[in-house]
């Protein structure tokens, strides 16, 4: 078999950088059919000693500080970004300016302005494009999809759709960027954007919003110098500053096939840890879905003749379901969050090696973004807000 050999660069050597370059590591093994062979280039972080050490671990045959000599590399087809949000559009459109393909993690930029002017330069390119919703991809979630598109639960009725995960809950937790509207959106870029975007792929497109929010810890001990992770935490002693984005958002939404929603994202929460789920109702049925368990998925179909039997069944992800086969071939042998980003990597390449855009594009960013200004309106006018393209 010829393969296509695809020249990746990597730019943010963090947790998520490193979740990509293992992600397009594994691609040729778990998809060998299609003849993709991603090849690690370059990867840059500004700390050398995380690019040397991402070099040298996932086997990119070079490495450097600067972003731009990534985009600037002859052997790199593909520019992956898992950089900090506020560096994103700059890259996005460095990279497609330059002829690259580009993949992005969510929420793009750090307000969906910024996510609308990189999806328009991705268009404007006419490059190939993916963004991280990574959540669409566990097997029983693209199995559901295929059950609505199918009819078997009906006409769509009503959503709920949540991402309650408290990674924020400590309120001795440091004031990081993430916490500062300088930086961008707080739970709304963070949190609700993979909310939205499910419920774009699972329900169809949002149309109408009200909303609300809400910062329940207010202040936040000022950084430590030496601090290693975003998550260290600080005492009660430690100076403090203002937290100045929201940690809870809230929204009642309509969609444009006539469903109605309520969407809602926490990361203050306690109890929850990946609270990432949706259900969905139909006029025949119904599907439920949560990360926590995300091999499995509650399906309830009406049964008029027997009644006594009528409820919920829930179906373990299998080979029968779309991509589990290329993991293993067992049902129960359940798949993990890295794999669902190791789908993600390879919808994106075989976009690139076919020149057919798949979803979730850019363009699936600027849906989302389209959301987000009308619930940010919505936050200022606190009543009904339409969302509208090109706001």
């Amino acid at each position: 078999m010829n393969r296509k050999q695809i020249g990746i660069g990597v730019i943010g050597m963090g947790w998520m950088g490193h979740v990509h370059s293992r992600s397009y590591r594994q691609v040729p093994d778990r998809f060998v059919s299609d003849g993709i062979d991603p090849v690690l280039v370059v990867c840059a972080d500004e700390d050398a000693k995380k690019a040397e050490a991402a070099q040298q671990r996932f086997g990119f045959k070079r490495f450097v500080t600067d972003w731009r000599e990534v985009i600037a590399d002859p052997e790199v087809d593909v520019v992956d970004i898992t950089a900090p949000n506020s560096m994103h559009l700059e890259m996005v459109t460095a990279a497609v300016a330059a002829g690259k393909h580009v993949a992005c993690e969510k929420p793009v930029g750090r307000f969906p302005e910024e996510t609308i002017a990189a999806a328009d330069a991705v268009k404007a390119a006419g490059v190939m494009s993916f963004v991280g919703y990574n959540y669409r991809w566990p097997p029983v979630v693209q199995y559901a999809r295929q059950i609505i598109t199918e009819g078997k639960i009906g006409t769509i009725t009503h959503y709920h759709g949540r991402f309650l995960n408290g990674y924020a809950g400590n309120p001795f937790g440091l004031l990081s960027w993430r916490f500062e509207e300088k930086h961008g959106l707080g739970t709304l870029g963070d949190l609700m954007s993979h909310v939205i975007d499910m419920a774009h792929m699972i329900a169809g497109g949002i149309t109408s919003v009200v909303a609300d929010r809400e910062t329940f810890i207010k202040e936040r001990p000022l950084p430590d110098p030496n601090a290693t992770s975003h998550y260290a935490v600080g005492t009660g002693e430690s100076k403090k500053g203002p937290v100045s984005n929201e940690d809870f958002v809230s929204s009642i939404v309509r969609f444009g096939n006539g469903a109605h929603g309520f969407l809602e994202a926490c990361r203050v929460v306690n109890g929850a840890r990946c609270d990432m789920s949706f259900e969905v109702y139909g006029t025949k049925g119904a599907i439920k879905w949560n990360m926590e368990r995300m091999n499995e998925i509650d399906v309830q179909y009406r049964d008029d003749e027997n009644p006594a039997e009528d409820g919920y069944k829930t179906l373990i992800s299998g080979p029968a379901h779309p991509f589990h086969g290329a993991f293993n071939p067992a049902w129960g042998l359940n798949l993990g969050y890295e794999d669902t980003k190791i789908i993600e990597a390879r919808e994106f390449l075989c976009s690139v090696n076919d020149g057919v855009q798949r979803e979730p594009s850019m363009e699936a960013a600027r849906a989302v973004a389209l959301v987000q200004q009308a619930v940010i309106r919505s936050w200022q006018s606190q009543a009904w807000e339409k969302v509208e393209e090109g706001k």
